[in-house]
């Protein structure tokens, strides 16, 4: 297992619910060094044993614990980088939809061995979707509800989720778009301003780079 997943995991506990939380869970996953390199690579039975061993000190579910990993992979201050990589997939939400096909191999650009699942995306009727997500992490598509819920919110939109488990096709997420301009879409910058810059835009404004 590539070890940013296991390093995500780390700083999800540490920077959600503090150091010390994520001690206690390195203890009970029997952890030899409690913190991860990013870089490296880990047998997939340890990153079990974390997953196993958050879910035992948070008093979780594996699922619940899956989607808050994704919500706080978009939402915390610390995981920007990634919201700007989304954020580019579209200047609303049913763009951004459209453009999750693409996300694996924008990330394998950032990361080349970081093995994400496939994504398709299935139009149903208006504003009704199918995220299907086939690959080797068990259990991702509940980490990308929770990554489709945050995103949502970022554009401002109303929209439904339904984790509807896993077929022969890999596992399959219902999205019904409600509204698509229910709140205002928070800031985005497309980068870092210089001194008297502006760059920020919203959904209803399209930027030329």
């Amino acid at each position: 297992m590539h070890g940013l997943i296991n390093r995500t995991l780390q700083n999800f506990v540490s920077d959600t619910y503090g150091a010390a939380c994520w001690r206690d869970v390195a203890t009970a996953a029997a952890l030899d060094v409690a913190d991860f390199e990013a870089m490296l690579h880990y047998e997939p039975a340890v990153t079990d044993r974390v997953l196993e061993a958050i879910v035992l000190v948070l008093d979780k579910t594996r699922e619940t614990l899956l989607e808050d990993v994704g919500t706080y992979l978009v939402s915390h201050p610390h995981s920007q980088g990634l919201r700007r990589l989304l954020r580019f997939g579209g200047v609303d939400f049913i763009e951004f939809l459209h453009s999750l096909d693409d996300l694996p191999g924008r990330a394998r650009l950032a990361v080349p061995d970081l093995d994400l699942p496939d994504l398709e995306l299935r139009d149903f009727a208006q504003n009704r979707f199918a995220v299907v997500c086939s690959g080797s992490v068990p259990g991702f598509g509940h980490v990308l509800v929770g990554v489709l819920r945050a995103m949502a919110d970022d554009y401002g939109t109303l929209v439904t989720l339904e984790h509807e488990g896993t077929g022969a096709d890999g596992e399959r997420i219902a999205v019904t778009v409600v509204e698509a301009a229910f709140a205002e879409a928070r800031a985005f910058e497309l980068g870092v301003p210089g001194p008297g810059q502006n760059v920020s835009c919203n959904r209803r404004r399209e930027v030329s780079v």
